[in-house]
């Protein structure tokens, strides 16, 4: 059971890299950044992504995708397995 916490790693980790790619994104595109607050309003920087790659190509990018499947994944992933933990079929 304990690739339920390699699979939550493994979302993190895609959400991160989604992250800084949408960031290098909308950065390269005027969007100003701030890195002090990144963690905070990284939610307005995918919003702009959004917005950006629907305005430049007709479709959303794939990075807000992949954002938007890793970390709920990440999420679910380890909430199963604190369920599985707590219940004891995890020693």
């Amino acid at each position: 059971m304990y690739i339920l916490v390699i699979l939550a790693f493994i979302g993190v980790a895609a959400g991160i890299v989604a992250a800084v790619f949408i960031t290098d994104y909308v950065s390269k595109r005027g969007v100003k950044i701030n890195y002090f607050l990144w963690r905070i309003r990284i939610f307005k920087y995918v919003q702009d992504y959004k917005r950006l790659t629907l305005e430049e190509t007709g479709k959303v990018g794939p990075w807000y995708y992949v954002l938007s499947t890793g970390w709920p994944l990440a999420l679910i992933f380890s909430l199963a397995f604190l369920i599985l933990k707590g219940i004891g079929h995890i020693q």
